[in-house]
Parts: structure tokens; sequence; C-alpha cells
């Protein structure tokens, strides 16, 4: 299959009059190595449904589709959204009909058609990376793995362990859902326009399902997350004390969690957060009981 290169994404953008958006973080892959290293990265089988997220001109959409997988594409741009169709058809017309494509904002998407996805595989817009990523995993379980282009810095929050410099709520959050690692960097010269920094490709496996037990759901674990990190060089005693009340309702709760209260959000792990939402549930249902 030809895939796109840096003169026909220039002049397909010329001819649909579309002008790269920051603000919808638009960086379209002009190098076709670039493409195929994705995609063998990524280590699909035909079987696979991947998910892709803002093909925008269709670069990587052609790439998925050389390697027989069916996609679905998610573009919030309607131009974008109308004209990939079309260019997969002038381009790999065999493929045309392993393609589906939604004109939809993935931030808040909730449904997809036919059969789910099983694999994520996309270059996700720099300013909404996180918000995508962790709205996708919530909505779509049947999505197992993933491997997502992002900005380094981005990578890096996401990927970093409990203790480390970056470590915060994007870790903490995807850790819920699974593991991520980084699968190597991209140089930003790859891109159309040039971004100012490099990118990465983070590669992400979802916990079995039954790896995270917890008696409280996901939302509950992810409000004690927020109010953890609000006050990111408080302690946990002192960050936690508007979410329970006071200072010392924190340090109870968080004693009876087996969490020490002098330390910050960024020292301890999700299953040590998961215990705190527990704690805080259980006290909850004690101080209800004895007020009927």
């Amino acid at each position: 299959m030809e895939l796109l290169g840096a003169a026909e994404i220039r002049q397909l953008a010329a001819r649909l009059g579309v002008i790269p958006a920051k603000r919808l973080g638009q960086n379209f892959v002009i190098d076709g190595g670039t493409i195929r290293r994705i995609v063998a990265t990524a280590k699909l089988s035909p079987d696979d449904v991947v998910l892709e997220v803002g093909p925008g001109l269709g670069s990587l959409t052609l790439g998925l589709l050389e390697a027989g997988v069916n996609v679905i594409a998610v573009e919030v741009d309607p131009v974008l959204a109308g004209e990939l169709p079309k260019t997969v058809v002038s381009r790999a017309a065999g493929s045309a009909a392993r393609l589906t494509t939604v004109n939809a904002d993935a931030v808040t998407l909730t449904e997809l058609p036919g059969p789910q996805p099983d694999v994520l595989v996309a270059n996700l817009p720099y300013n909404v990376a996180v918000p995508i990523l962790l709205n996708l995993l919530a909505a779509f379980p049947s999505v197992k793995r993933a491997l997502i282009m992002v900005q380094g810095e981005v990578a890096d929050r996401i990927c970093a362990p409990p203790g480390s410099r970056t470590y915060g709520v994007p870790s903490v959050k995807l850790s819920w859902y699974g593991t991520a690692r980084r699968a190597g960097t991209i140089a930003r010269t790859v891109f159309w326009p040039v971004p100012n920094v490099d990118s990465a490709l983070v590669s992400f496996t979802r916990w079995p399902e039954g790896h995270v037990a917890s008696a409280v759901s996901r939302e509950a674990v992810f409000a004690v997350i927020d109010a953890a990190f609000a006050q990111r060089r408080k302690t946990l005693r002192a960050a936690l004390a508007p979410w329970t009340g006071s200072p010392g309702a924190a340090e109870e709760m968080l004693r009876a969690a087996g969490v020490d209260p002098s330390l910050r959000g960024e020292a301890i792990d999700v299953a040590r957060y998961i215990r705190i939402a527990e704690e805080a549930a259980a006290t909850r249902s004690i101080i209800e009981s004895w007020r009927k």
C-alpha cells in the first residue's frame, strides 16, 4: 500500500482548506517509515478491531489497514471525518470495507458501532491525550491493550512510578486499569507542522479481569486521588482534610487504611488509594448507621 507522504498530506490539506489547529493538537505524521514502525510495534493480528483516535488526514489509518485489521476511526473534525473514507478508497480500495469512521469527540465518547475494539492505536492530540485515554479505557472495557503516541512529557507522566518527580493523577488513574511503559521515541521532524517537542510511544496492557479487587467503585477511588493531588505539596493528612472534614478525621482514616498520614500523594500507589477509599466508605457507612 502507498502511504501518505509529506507532499500528499500538504496537497490534501490545501484542497480541503485544512490548517492544522493548535487547539485540536493537530500534528500530522508525514513519514511512512514512522507509520510502519508504529504498526509493527503494536503487534496486530488480522482478528483485531483497532480503535484509532484523531486519524486526521489518514496517515496512520492507511498503515493500520495495510496490516489487515478492522479500524474504527474516531475524528472530531467533521471535514476530516468526511474525507477519510474517500482517501482510503482512492489509495486502498480493497481495504475500504474494513474502515468505520465516526465523527465524535473521544473525550466524551461512550458508544461505537459494530464489533467493539480490542486494541487502541492512536496519535493522540497533545492537549487532551490523558482525558481521551482515561475516558476510552472506562467506556470500552473491550480494549485490552494500546499503543499511543503522545508528547514526551505526557509519556513521562503516565508511565511514572510512585515516588518519582512526574508521578501524579494520570499515573495513578492509569494504573487502576493496567500497566504502561515507554515503547520508543518519535522525532518531531516526522510531523507537519513540526511541534516544539519530541513525542513518545507508550504501550499499555489492561489488567486481567478481577485483578483490581475493590469494595468501592472506580469513581470513589478517583475522588481520593483527585483530593490527594489537589494540593501536591501537602501531606495526605492536610490534602484530604477538606474531603474528610478535618485533619484529625483524615489522619484517623489514613491510619486505619495502613497509610502514613505524613506521606504526600505522590508517594503511594493505586493499591493504597483503594484502601483509603474503602476505609472512607466504611467510615461513612458507620456514621450513617449511627445517625439512624
